[in-house]
């Protein structure tokens, strides 16, 4: 009898190391019941299809600092630069007083007046319950509010308008949505997005509701670090094993993968949903807060304004940090008393930085062994470890995977953009544009149902390659019980209620039994998004039950239509206001162009005119000082009216310029002569 080991070493001779992967998984999906056989013939599942993916697919790494699009063209993933001319944009969205929202670096320009209405950072929140600790934690540290929806969900507050998390990353999505569109010259539907590899269910179903807030059709969301090695791969040759430790702005993520061959497998995962760049600039936050009043007795934790201007110049130190030993704060007027204004002017070393994030570093070393025991793989197998994620800039963080690893980390990949490179390589993937790549990836977490006793009995356990399906029979824990709850967990706590609830729901109409007696079958079923579908079944009634887990308290259908309709709204918003902008554009430089050609043609035009057309510009600008009250028609429409005027006026006066200039040409010419005429005389005199 053959090992399951030997055949598959066998298959590879045979056919290759990618179709001896694919008759593989197919194998144990027959051999677990998971595709019939119908007339001899194994019927495979329309879950396991993968069908081609019509028009642009981008790829997009929605980060929780920064975010960034990218496309395929042939072969390479290009990312791509926005109106701004960056190729990652800020995830910060704002509101302003007016109704007005900015998305980006406009956003971000004006957080320190408008702290309060300045949403950052918001992917930390996506998913999440109000009540979680996370999300209390946060709240100590982010100057906007953050309340409780009525399904018990943390969304965020401006203005006294409500928004969800996944609205706020649908903003940012509708900005590289727009990107890619203004790059390939047409409307762009289809994209992958990416999610940290330690999302639970929840959070990667909200992602995927932001997507569609966003007006996109989310064909794959696929882990970061994976995209991050697909990036890595692609033009690789030979067989390795890497590690992908990503440390971002919101999240760090560890991945153990298997390259071979255009084959991308996922072998383990691991990580920490709330550690990342923010944690860092809250602890430096806090140290110059609190140096502040040491110095000069004045706390300024209570004033939103100082606390952003600290958190800015935190941001910067720290970023200056990564390739200085030593930089200044200065923030001049923080704040005053009665005494007048106080400054800031503070030296942080390097070293002092490090000691301060010490702790936050540390944190990342368990996931790393961790992941690394659950890949059964030593320290010595791996053949190179890929750093992603902008606080992997840190020298400190450089060394500790260093040391971790015993190896230093490989730097061939942008820890800003290859996220985005490899969610766009999925995307030609999906599009079958790239041909030569499988990636098979993993659930970061076990999954399963409260049993008797609150125990957490697993249906599926963490770093199980998906997607996958399993099945459990379970019975009834009391005589001539009818009905059945379940109660579906992600997490690896052993006690039920310790994990993630995602969801439950009752089966009923069971016919009342001695307890043990009844046959319930439940199904888990994840798809290759990593979001789960959950169904349970009395196998002698056959009554089934099926739930499709929501995000956390959930979206509800009707909630996703309505964000939508108002992301439609704020678009058309968007393209009213640029229509407005650019109309007052072109009429400051009409204004600028006519004032130009009167002093050119001052002596040609008269004076009445003149005196017209300085009206005529007056009323143009005030036009645009009452631009609230206009339509780019109406300014166009004013624009219209001075051009006609001017254009005449100007060309009548081009005309008597020249005829001018001819007349003065021919009168020099006439004197020239005279004076050559009388030089001739004197010269036959002598």
């Amino acid at each position: 009898m053959f090992s399951a080991r030997h055949t598959h070493r066998t298959l590879k001779k045979a056919v290759g190391t990618h179709q001896a992967r694919m008759i593989s998984n197919l194998c144990k999906k027959i051999l677990a019941g998971e595709i019939k056989s119908s007339n001899g013939l194994y019927l495979l599942p329309s879950r396991f299809k993968s069908e081609k993916v019509k028009g642009h697919v981008i790829g997009i790494d929605l980060g929780t600092t920064n975010s960034c699009v990218a496309i395929m063209e042939g072969k390479t993933g290009k990312v791509l630069e926005n109106s701004e001319g960056a190729r990652t944009t800020p995830s910060v969205i704002a509101f302003t007083k007016e109704g007005e929202r900015l998305v980006g670096m406009p956003a971000k320009r004006q957080a320190v007046t408008n702290a309060t209405n300045t949403f950052h950072a918001t992917k930390r929140l996506i998913g999440r319950r109000y009540e979680d600790k996370e999300v209390q934690k946060d709240m100590k540290h982010v100057p906007f509010k953050i309340i409780k929806a009525n399904n018990g969900d943390a969304w965020v507050e401006a203005h006294g308008k409500v928004y969800s998390p996944s609205q706020i990353g649908a903003f940012v999505l509708m900005k590289m949505k727009e990107t890619a569109e203004n790059y390939v010259g047409q409307p762009v539907k289809n994209a992958v997005i990416t999610v940290p590899a330690y999302f639970n269910d929840s959070q990667r179903q909200a992602t995927k509701d932001a997507g569609q807030i966003a007006g996109l059709n989310v064909v794959r969301v696929i882990n970061e670090p994976t995209a991050a090695a697909l990036a890595y791969g692609m033009d690789k040759v030979g067989d390795k094993i890497i590690a992908v430790y990503d440390l971002g702005g919101g999240t760090f993520d560890i991945s153990i993968l298997e390259i071979q061959k255009g084959v991308f497998e996922v072998k383990s995962t691991n990580g920490d949903t709330f550690l990342g760049g923010e944690d860092f600039d809250n602890i430096l936050v806090t140290f110059l807060a609190t140096e502040f009043k040491k110095d000069q007795g004045i706390d300024v934790t209570k004033d939103n304004m100082a606390m952003q201007r600290l958190r800015e110049a935190a941001e910067k130190a720290k970023i200056e940090l990564s390739s200085s030993l030593q930089t200044d704060i200065n923030l001049p007027y923080l704040t005053m008393d009665a005494s007048g204004p106080k400054h800031m002017n503070l030296k942080l070393t390097r070293s002092k930085f490090e000691s301060l994030v010490d702790e936050l570093i540390k944190r990342t070393v368990g996931p790393c062994n961790k992941a690394l025991q659950d890949a059964e793989i030593k320290k010595t197998d791996i053949g190179e470890v890929l750093l992603v994620g902008g606080m992997t800039r840190m020298p400190k963080v450089q060394q500790t995977v260093q040391d971790l690893f015993g190896r230093a980390p490989g730097k061939s990949v942008n820890p800003d953009e290859a996220v985005a490179v490899g969610a766009a390589i999925q995307g030609g993937v999906l599009a079958g544009d790239v041909t030569d790549v499988l990636l098979l990836d993993v659930t970061p977490l076990s999954l399963g149902i409260e049993t008797m006793g609150g125990v957490f009995s697993r249906l599926i356990n963490r770093n199980t390659t998906i997607p996958t399906k399993k099945s459990q029979v379970y019975s009834t824990a009391a005589d001539g019980q009818t009905t059945v709850e379940i109660k579906v967990f992600q997490g690896e706590r052993e006690i039920a209620t310790h994990n993630k609830l995602l969801g439950q729901f009752m089966l009923s109409g069971i016919p009342p039994m001695p307890r043990g007696v009844p046959q319930i079958e439940v199904v888990f079923d994840i798809d290759a998004n990593g979001i789960v579908n959950v169904s349970a079944r009395d196998q002698g009634t056959g009554k089934e039950q099926q739930i499709v887990i929501q995000s956390s308290g959930g979206l509800s259908k009707d909630e996703i239509e309505n964000m939508v309709r108002n992301a439609e709204k704020y678009a058309a918003e968007d393209a009213k206001k640029k229509d407005l902008v650019e109309a007052m554009n072109s009429a400051e430089s009409i204004m600028h162009d006519t004032e130009t050609k009167i002093n050119e043609y001052k002596a040609q035009v008269p004076a009445d005119e003149v005196e017209k057309i300085h009206k005529e510009i007056a009323a143009l600008r005030e036009v645009l000082a009452n631009k609230d009250n206009e339509t780019p028609e109406s300014i166009k429409e004013k624009c219209n009216e001075l051009q006609q005027h001017t254009m005449k006026v100007f060309e009548m006066a081009y005309k008597k310029k020249m005829a001018d200039n001819a007349t003065s040409s021919s009168s020099s010419k006439s004197n020239q002569d005279d004076k050559d005429e009388e030089e001739k005389k004197k010269e036959e005199n002598k």
